[in-house]
């Protein structure tokens, strides 16, 4: 049921989320920061963010493949690298709780945005949407998403959608200044006739939405 036009190629997203057992964050950021580089030398890590608001305890990382069988083979030389496995891996999994991951997909009328300059925090804003894929919901997502970039206040960094996992989730990533700007931003996009019109045309195909304030690892490629 989640169908629709998407990317005119095999790209793909694998969005990661684990949580970290409490009192352990301030290690697993150490832990990342220190070894990552052990992981990010087998394939292309997109962004790596710890949730500030909205969650906690949660960390936050995109991959990007050029198909299924590239993360195959990625998987395969990891399970068979051993400094990966002695270095990073035996220090992390002490430290998580749970894991989860999804495949995504950019939407067809994104690409993959880098915000103007580093620091600042992101907004992860995941919709679940009906039934239909971008075939059925796409144009007035679209629009949505349109209105908020035209009011100036945020930076799109990115609009997925699920391929597998929990399917008929939209996750939008987000860019801005600080939290009081993002705030700032907000207020000033509920109060802007042009989004308010888009977001009522668009309500009638989303079931629930939730978002995070996610802040970037020293390790991500978007700070």
């Amino acid at each position: 049921l989640a169908t629709g036009p998407r990317q005119n190629n095999s790209i793909f997203y694998e969005i990661r989320t684990y949580d970290i057992k409490p009192l352990k964050m301030k290690e697993c950021v150490e832990v990342f920061n220190k070894y990552f580089h052990l992981r990010t030398a087998h394939s292309e890590l997109v962004g790596f963010w710890s949730a500030e608001l909205g969650a906690m305890n949660k960390v936050v990382h995109v991959w990007k493949y050029d198909n299924f069988a590239h993360r195959a083979a990625v998987r395969h030389a990891l399970a068979n690298d051993k400094a990966w496995q002695e270095t990073l891996a035996s220090r992390l999994l002490p430290l998580i709780e749970k894991q989860h991951n999804e495949v995504a997909y950019l939407v067809p009328w994104c690409q993959l945005g880098k915000p103007p300059k580093e620091g600042g925090v992101y907004e992860w804003v995941t919709f679940q949407v009906k039934p239909g894929g971008p075939a059925l919901w796409g144009e007035a997502f679209q629009a949505v998403i349109n209105a908020h970039v035209n009011t100036g206040y945020t930076k799109l960094i990115g609009v997925f959608h699920t391929e597998c996992g929990l399917l008929n989730t939209v996750h939008v990533v987000w860019w801005n200044e600080s939290p009081d700007h993002w705030a700032v931003g907000r207020r000033s996009a509920h109060e802007d006739a042009r989004v308010a019109a888009a977001v009522q045309d668009s309500v009638r195909f989303l079931e629930s939405q939730q978002n995070m304030l996610l802040i970037p690892f020293q390790c991500s490629p978007l700070k």
